[in-house]
């Protein structure tokens, strides 16, 4: 068994110049082809990066440190390294490459890490957030196909802050508010009572805070709202609506801001809030969300990984399994 796994290759002597192509060599081995080409691409770019900043020993021990640090952080109720992907970019990065939506389909935001699977179900006209301190807020919303179509029974988790910037988990012991699920109706509509969200700042007394401190960055989200929505046969939707007004509207500490997502609320007029049982003035959120079909989006993406896969244009590769992920072509 162990000879099988021995190279015919002898492995010494390796510099600067030969270490990374024998790095992907000997880790080229396993059963998985997807795994084979993750890591060859990833030992590629780490050891290019190595090479390309001339890292000293202080500097990578320092960031051995750094993210040692990082998984010290976590917990059940906190993921530093989810939060440092934030803060990166990649999260974002990682979202839209593997859910592609042509237009006119409603655009994704990141998931963040206080969605929960208990959200308590909410009818139309709930409330979503009973904080007394919070502006009161009417949100309007529809789901359509991009012919106009209205799709019906989709589930929908909605969540956002209390008026100090918080969700609920943050708190200990706290009952569950800000939070709700819902299902839109026949008409693809769906309506709530919650408050008008704020801002608030990420969590930054770790390692990721201190990272973003050394950075010059800020660690503020503008204000959102959160939306999951799923309907068997289509392609699920995690997004949020901002508001356009915010401060932080064009640097969010994690990337989620699209332009298309961004919302201005607007007075309820009388004739509004006579029909949706608020007061006249009270702020108002529109938005028709768009879905496409899992087979519509399935076949988008398996087209930019190929298209990715072009532009790359070394290596032996092809696509593989339903989402046309790229994996290394072994003889």
């Amino acid at each position: 068994m162990e000879s099988s796994r021995t190279s015919s290759k002898a492995f010494k002597d390796l510099m600067i110049e030969t270490i990374t192509s024998n790095t992907i060599e000997i880790s080229s081995r396993g059963s998985s082809p997807r795994l084979t080409f993750l890591m060859s691409r990833l030992l590629t770019h780490l050891h290019d990066f190595a090479r390309e900043t001339r890292l000293n020993t202080e500097e990578w021990m320092a960031g051995i440190e750094f993210l040692t640090e990082v998984g010290k952080m976590c917990s059940d109720s906190r993921q530093e390294f989810i939060l440092l992907s934030d803060i990166l970019g990649l999260s974002l990065l990682v979202d839209s490459i593997a859910h592609p939506r042509p237009p006119p389909a409603t655009e994704g935001s990141v998931l963040g890490p206080f969605h929960t699977h208990d959200h308590p179900p909410l009818t139309p006209g709930d409330a979503l957030s009973h904080d007394s301190d919070g502006t009161p807020c009417l949100v309007l919303c529809s789901i359509h196909e991009p012919d106009g179509k209205p799709i019906s029974d989709v589930i929908i988790d909605i969540w956002e802050t209390d008026s100090t910037g918080h969700y609920d988990v943050q708190y200990d012991n706290a009952r569950t508010d800000g939070r709700g699920v819902m299902r839109s109706d026949n008409e693809g509509q769906f309506w709530f009572k919650g408050i008008v969200p704020v801002s608030y700042p990420i969590l930054n007394d770790g390692p990721v805070g201190k990272l973003l401190g050394m950075l010059g960055r800020h660690p503020w989200r503008p204000a959102h709202m959160h939306f999951w929505m799923r309907k068997e046969g289509w392609d699920g939707l995690v997004t949020a609506l901002y508001i356009c007004s915010d401060p932080y509207i064009t640097s969010d500490a994690v990337f989620g801001v699209k332009s298309s997502l961004c919302v201005s609320p607007a007075p309820a007029s009388p004739s509004v809030a006579q029909e949706y049982s608020v007061q006249e003035g009270t702020p108002v959120i529109q938005y028709h969300f768009v879905l496409v079909r899992e087979e519509e989006a399935r076949t988008l993406k398996v087209q930019k990984n190929r298209e990715a896969m072009e532009r790359l244009g070394t290596g032996k590769w092809r696509l593989d399994g339903e989402e046309g992920l790229p994996v290394m072509d072994v003889d």
